[in-house]
This record gives C-alpha cells, sequence and structure tokens, in this order.
C-alpha cells in the first residue's frame, strides 16, 4: 500500500524551522491569529503527508506521532480513501440533505459498527456542531435543561460545547445550566485518594453535585471517555459503568463526545467498548473520514426520533464527499485489519514507555490505550510537581530531530498512525528519550 522504506525516515535536510517555514508561517501571521499551543511552539509549514510520515515546505521528512491530531489513523492519503473522494468530487459534491446512494451506505456502514442499539445519526463537518446537536437532542429526548460534565474535558469551541469545559475571563460566562464535576486522575486524584483503595468515590461524588448543584433537571452527563486534550487522562475501569448506573437510575442520559478516542484510536471502534458501556448519545469525528472534514452525533434507537424536533440538518453535513471518504475510512479499517494493528502497536509502544518512565527522573507517568498515550514529565516523582518548561523543551527539541507530535504543558500526547511500523515506532521513540536526556541535562 505504502511504499516508504522505515530506514528513509526521519530525514532532516534543513535544520528545523526551515527558512521556507520560517517564510510562510510570517506570512500568514499578518493575517491568521489564534493557533494551536503545538503550532505557537513549533511554527513548521507543511507540504504534504504520506503514510506514517509528514513533509514539511524544507524538505524536512517527520515521523508522523500525531496523526494530524487524532485524525488519520489509516495514515495520510491512503490510496483507497483518495480515489473515493477524487471520484465523488467529480460526481457530486453537494446537495444539502437530500439522499444520495453514498450517504444510505454510510449509514447502514455506522450502525454495524457502533455499539448497542445507537441507530439515529445525523452528520455534520465539525465536531463542535455534532456536539451541540447532542445536547439539544439531550434536552428535546428528556424535557431537561441542565448539563454536567467534567474538568478538563474539551468538548467544542461554540457556546454550549464550550460552557461543558473549562472558562477563562477570556471566554465569558459559562451558560446557564452547565455544571462541572471533578474528573477522575488516579495519577493527580482532585480528592487525594489512591485507587482502588477510594472505592471510585469521584463517581459518588457526581451524584453529590447533581443534588447540591443542580435544579434536579438534568438532561445528560457528557464526558470524554478518555480525555485528549487534558493530556491523555485514562479514568479507572469502573468509572463509566457506574456513570452509566448513576444516569438509568436517575432518568438522565450519557452522552459520550468519541470524536477523538473513536475509529479505532483506542484499539476498538469506540472506547466505550472497552467498558461495556453503550451510551444514550455518541458524537464521532476526527478519525471518521482519515483527514477529510465529516462527524456525527448518534443516539439510541428509542430517542432518536427527537432529531427531527431539533432543526438537525446542516448545509455541508453528510455531503457526496464527505460520505465517500467516512465509507471508504471503515471499509480500509475493517480490511487491513486496523484495529487489531491498533492494540498491537498501542502494547508496544506502551511496553517501551514504561521501560522509559524507569530510566527518566522527570517522566512521572505513561498512559496509553490502542495508539492514544501520554507521558507527563514532573520535577519529582514523589511531589508530581508538572514540569511545563520540561514539557516544551522536549517538545521542540524532538520535533527538531523528526519526530512530529501534541503537545499538552507538562503532558507529552502521542497517536500514531495505526499503519506505523514497530520499527518506526521505536525510531520515534528513540527521538523522545534523545530529547528526554537533552533536558534533564539543561534543567536538573
Amino acid at each position: 500500500m505504502y511504499k516508504i522504506d522505515p530506514d528513509s525516515v526521519p530525514h532532516i535536510v534543513v535544520e528545523p524551522l526551515g527558512p521556507r517555514s520560517q517564510e510562510l508561517h510570517h506570512r500568514a501571521g499578518r493575517y491568521m491569529k489564534g493557533y494551536s499551543s503545538q503550532v505557537r511552539l513549533f511554527s513548521v509549514a507543511f507540504a504534504s503527508g504520506r503514510g506514517y510520515t509528514l513533509t514539511d515546505v524544507d524538505g524536512n521528512t517527520y515521523i508522523d506521532f500525531s496523526s494530524g491530531i487524532y485524525v488519520t489513523g489509516c495514515g495520510h492519503s491512503h490510496p483507497r480513501i483518495t480515489e473515493a473522494i477524487q471520484n465523488q468530487v467529480g460526481r457530486l459534491m453537494n446537495c444539502h440533505d437530500f439522499t444520495t446512494e453514498v450517504k444510505v451506505k454510510l449509514l447502514e456502514k455506522l450502525v454495524e459498527i457502533l455499539p448497542g442499539d445507537l441507530s439515529g445519526i445525523q452528520l455534520y463537518s465539525d465536531g463542535t456542531a455534532a456536539v451541540e446537536a447532542g445536547l439539544r437532542a439531550a434536552r428535546a429526548a428528556t424535557g431537561n435543561l441542565e448539563f454536567l460534565s467534567f474538568w478538563r474535558d474539551f468538548h467544542g469551541k461554540t457556546l454550549g460545547a464550550v460552557s461543558l469545559a473549562v472558562m477563562s475571563k477570556d471566554k465569558g460566562m459559562r451558560a446557564s445550566g452547565f455544571f462541572l464535576a471533578p474528573r477522575p486522575d488516579c495519577y493527580r486524584c482532585p480528592f487525594k485518594m489512591s485507587y482502588p483503595d477510594c472505592g471510585i468515590y469521584c463517581a459518588d461524588f457526581l451524584e453529590m453535585v447533581i443534588d447540591q448543584e443542580t435544579t434536579g433537571r438534568v438532561a445528560a452527563v457528557v464526558m470524554e471517555p478518555i480525555q485528549g486534550w487534558a493530556g491523555s487522562i485514562f479514568p479507572p475501569p469502573e468509572f463509566i459503568p457506574r456513570v452509566r448506573e448513576l444516569c438509568d437510575r436517575r432518568g438522565i442520559l450519557l452522552m459520550l463526545d468519541e470524536i477523538l478516542t473513536g475509529m479505532g484510536r483506542t484499539g476498538k471502534w469506540f472506547a466505550c467498548e472497552h467498558y461495556n458501556v453503550v451510551p444514550d448519545i455518541i458524537t464521532i469525528g476526527k478519525g471518521l473520514g482519515n483527514g477529510y472534514p465529516v462527524t456525527a452525533v448518534v443516539i439510541r434507537e428509542k430517542y432518536k426520533d427527537v432529531l427531527e424536533k431539533i432543526s438537525a440538518s446542516s448545509s455541508y453535513g453528510g455531503n457526496p464527499v464527505a460520505c465517500a471518504a467516512a465509507l471508504t475510512t471503515i471499509e480500509v479499517i475493517e480490511e487491513e485489519g486496523l484495529l487489531a494493528r491498533s492494540a498491537k502497536l498501542g502494547e508496544f509502544i506502551l511496553r517501551k514507555l514504561e521501560e522509559m518512565k524507569q530510566r527518566h527522573p522527570i517522566i512521572g507517568d505513561v498512559r496509553g490505550k490502542g495508539c492514544l498515550f501520554g507521558v507527563e514529565l514532573v520535577k519529582n516523582k514523589e511531589n508530581k510537581e508538572p514540569f511545563e518548561e520540561a514539557g516544551r523543551l522536549v517538545y521542540q527539541k524532538a520535533f527538531r530531530k523528526g519526530l512530529a507530535w501534541i503537545p499538552a504543558g507538562h503532558i507529552l500526547r502521542m497517536s500514531p498512525p495505526f499503519i506505523m511500523p514497530e520499527e518506526v515506532a521505536a525510531k520515534g521513540l528513540e527521538i523522545l528519550e534523545e530529547a528526554i536526556d537533552e533536558t534533564e541535562r539543561e534543567l536538573l
């Protein structure tokens, strides 16, 4: 499929950041504002992507440990997906929300891979729109108005989605009816407890938040099954089933935002499958189109008619090109066995990270599932003080050596394409360790 010589990557011909990258970023900066933290820390300009590699405008080729930020699990410019998009562009690009054959095939295929009886679907072009539709659907299905979400989850950038997450003075006030509870993080427990002796107190506390902070009219509990933006934070295995039980007992819907964690990223189609939980509402995106913008909100069978009540359609959602990209992506994942490859590659990388943790004083924690990882850097393993400067330096040093990836302050995130050979992943990890070695020598 991809004819890439593993020995050829990374390939640095001009010390990054090269002159062409700097020139283009400077020109864009005259007009473009609001870049992500990864771009602000390393403002490379990319020219192309192929398989598990990215090439910048100066001719440097990097090992991609980000998948375009959790997007290209099948690899950049996958031939079959590219061909499907090209063919569809030549036939029909948009017809609002009218039915097309490729849309019907996608809907049928989505229902095949979704857990439980999730079958009411609406398609969008960005994750935030899918989340907002999920919120409206929860209100319509329950007649309730309030939402409960978690510290440091991330759900999007419009008012409802932002109100589910942390606020700041620049973002303004949270919308009325949105409440937050502490998020389980066993490495940094907000209750200063230790797993498993804690008895999953965070789940018990969630019920107290409902009783003490809301009016009791909670439409849905909304959460990322695994936090992405916050630094690849995994809940204890009992937590999501406990939340499911709480929601069932109190007549609240459970909405899982799987925009980042779905489509094989964790070694299964959806992260909720690791916990044997079926949500009432699920949002899907990022990897759904392997780089082409397409997302979905999906609702369980008994609630799906509420989509008729919430003005769910959109101008670009479910356009034929997006449907072709998504349908072919699912077919590629199935036919190439990429769920199993994601899980196997993940086991290999996590084992290497665990070994690395033993060798380095600034690595406080490593975690992962499938091709989703986090490495937490600390000043001291005993007090776990976050090492923000180390996070910045390791990210930049590794990027200069040919590793394209994702920062989150003192937490380094990795999400390689599922197709990456283990020998290339090992090279990426060697680059990471070199960057950590250099950073420790500078800062300790």
